[in-house]
């Protein structure tokens, strides 16, 4: 169904009120958080990678506060079990009577702020697996759905690798952007001081809500894709594959395995997202190039002699960027 005008507009004035209210605790990163929005209102989960002390953390936290939704932080260790995460059944003793009662874990919120997510062992991860993917969570024989709208917003460091366990593909393959963090300039750096050391932190405030979001998503959905557009967008995660007859020579020297559907999707998902924000009702071969590397550098991976020569996925993806039209 088309949205109204009135629809479009207001979404625009609703992206453009949340991420004013984030910029009030947040210095810098904008197109962090422009990502972070996008991924958010297109309903998927997000993979962090900076080092310590950038942000992303409380950009997190401020993003919870700003849409008033259930926000739960997980700092995932190696000790770190399944079931401190899903949840447990209980004993309870009521009188001479005994039964069980499932305490939930605090996977059971709508934000979840999956701190270090590769310090935790593969048997924790695969439980997050399935909160990620299905949106609900299976303990003591049942599975039990989880609150819409639900988000894993996780973060890793990726200097330090003493002690974690990568992501298996298939769990990367989960997140629908992967957004590094920079480190901010100097003038950015100053405003950070100057907010942390006058202790006037904590500023935003909530502005939407769990109906907003939805509601925002519901219109991002509607929004047209030009057969040309889409045609592109397949065209470049086909590009990706090193098997392919087809393939670029620089993805055939230089990569391992290409990206899954799952990339297209997210691509499109997420451009639809972008050009609403921008005020277009419609998905240009723009949103597709800005787009590419946060949702498809997680999808590729580089083989030994791209990794020998230092190259990565982002510049693989430059280079395909090129072929795009527009």
């Amino acid at each position: 169904m088309a949205h109204t005008r009135e629809e479009i507009e207001q979404f625009q004035k609703d992206y453009a009120k949340i991420r004013e209210e984030i910029g009030r605790d947040m210095i810098g990163q904008e197109a962090v958080v422009d990502h972070l929005l996008e991924c958010v209102i297109a309903g998927g989960n997000l993979l962090l990678e900076g080092v310590p002390g950038l942000g992303k953390t409380h950009l997190v936290r401020t993003l919870a506060r700003v849409l008033d939704l259930p926000f739960s932080r997980i700092q995932f260790t190696p000790d770190l079990m399944p079931s401190d995460i899903t949840g447990t059944n209980i004993l309870v003793r009521n009188g001479e009577e005994n039964s069980f009662r499932f305490q939930e874990g605090p996977l059971f919120a709508s934000i979840i702020l999956a701190d270090e997510i590769n310090r935790a062992t593969p048997k924790t991860q695969s439980a997050l697996l399935e909160a990620m993917q299905e949106h609900a969570v299976t303990a003591g024989g049942k599975t039990r759905p989880l609150p819409e709208p639900y988000f894993v917003l996780a973060t890793q460091n990726p200097v330090e690798q003493e002690g974690t366990y990568p992501l298996p593909e298939a769990q990367l393959d989960r997140f629908l952007m992967k957004v590094l963090v920079p480190f901010p300039t100097l003038q950015e750096l100053d405003g950070i001081m100057n907010l942390t050391l006058s202790g006037n932190g904590m500023q935003a405030q909530c502005v939407a809500g769990k109906e907003d979001i939805l509601r925002m998503r519901a219109i991002a959905m509607e929004v047209p894709v030009a057969q040309s557009v889409k045609e592109c967008a397949l065209k470049l995660i086909l590009a990706t594959h090193p098997e392919l007859p087809d393939a670029p020579e620089t993805v055939r020297r230089y990569l391992r395995f290409g990206a899954s559907p799952r990339g297209a999707q997210a691509l499109l998902s997420v451009a639809r997202v972008r050009a609403l924000a921008q005020g277009r009702y419609n998905v240009s071969f723009e949103d597709l190039k800005a787009l590419a590397p946060e949702t498809l550098r997680h999808r590729i991976a580089l083989n030994f002699e791209g990794i020998s020569e230092g190259r990565t996925t982002d510049e693989i993806l430059q280079e395909l960027l090129k072929t795009i039209p527009g």
